[in-house]
């Protein structure tokens, strides 16, 4: 049996919440990125925060903070390369 989940903080919220390409006929596949996983990008990539001080600032341990930091590159590299949408759920996706 899997543990609960943790809470985690969110600073920022997006404001669209679904990415992808507009013309063309595909990209009819969507990505799910959990809230988490987007906040974990904006500490990250945008805000350039070193991991322990990202992890510190949605409340988690860095090895969570950089387990999920992996899987949102790794959605976000799929939905880049392969022609995807991207949705980044309102809530945490399971």
């Amino acid at each position: 049996m899997a543990r609960t989940k943790k809470e985690r903080h969110i600073k920022c919220p997006p404001v669209c919440h679904l990415f992808g390409p507009l013309l063309s006929k595909w990209g009819k596949e969507i990505i799910e990125l959990g809230l988490d996983e987007y906040e974990a990008i904006r500490l990250s990539d945008h805000e350039k925060l070193a991991m322990i001080a990202a992890a510190k600032k949605m409340k988690i341990s860095a090895p969570t903070f950089c387990r999920i930091l992996r899987s949102a590159h790794k959605k976000v590299a799929d939905a880049l390369m392969n022609n995807k949408s991207l949705k980044v759920c309102t809530q945490v996706c399971k």
